[in-house]
């Protein structure tokens, strides 16, 4: 089984344009195809699931879009955080947490804070998150410890370019998945998904459930990963 998987959710909207629904209808949808696939990535022992759920690309979005997507954030949170707390699964966030609503960082905290100790899954939400900005903070901090002494530019290796990534202490992506048909990964975890093995798939997001989720995963075990190397 992959250690860390992320998905790339994609297809809320056109879920809910193929049906002559708003596009806030296709998130809400969406947000029980979240759930479910949380509940079967620990059913699965999965240790961390890392889902895209808003780019720094997304605040482009109309305004009522937005704030619609942030009240669906806040009611995620309080639904699931008891489901969190009795399954042993802890809340991460990578991204420019600090340009979120005030209220959803609130919510974010407390949730967090109160999940803190669990130990059998991590679940990384991408919020406000963009890949290459995510390499240009590492970059700043790492050559601000250079300016003051504190790293050596010559001992610069991979692992201190990880260490100082947002998912730092965490495992590589093992395997990506994007949903809807889109054959691209849109700013998602460059450095992180160097050697993942990718999955695409033509189902809207909102469609996306436990029965694909483990076939993808199936398939996932029958590739032979070779990192560069002679299998």
């Amino acid at each position: 089984m992959p250690k860390h998987v992320a998905i790339i959710m994609d297809g809320n909207g056109r879920w809910a344009k193929k049906r002559l629904l708003n596009r806030i209808n296709g998130h809400e949808k969406g947000a029980e195809a979240v759930r479910t696939i949380v509940q079967t990535a620990r059913k699965l022992n999965i240790a961390v699931l890392t889902l895209y759920a808003f780019s720094t690309e997304n605040w482009q979005r109309p305004q009522p879009e937005i704030s619609g997507l942030m009240l669906l954030l806040r009611r995620f949170l309080a639904s699931e955080r008891q489901t969190m707390i009795d399954n042993e699964i802890r809340l991460n966030t990578i991204g420019q947490i600090d340009r979120l609503p005030q209220a959803v960082r609130d919510n974010l905290s407390a949730v967090m804070d109160a999940t803190a100790t669990n130990r059998k899954m991590v679940l990384n939400l991408a919020l406000s998150y963009g890949a290459r900005a995510e390499i240009v903070e590492m970059v700043k901090q790492i050559a601000s410890k250079a300016r003051q002494g504190a790293v050596d530019p010559e001992e610069i290796t991979p692992e201190t370019v990880a260490g100082h990534l947002y998912t730092r202490g965490m495992p590589d992506v093992d395997l990506l998945i994007r949903t809807s048909g889109e054959m691209r990964i849109s700013n998602f975890l460059l450095w992180q998904i160097a050697y993942s093995e990718i999955f695409f798939t033509q189902t809207l997001w909102p469609d996306f459930g436990e029965d694909e989720f483990v076939t993808i995963l199936k398939d996932y075990q029958h590739r032979e990963r070779r990192f560069g190397a002679v299998p």
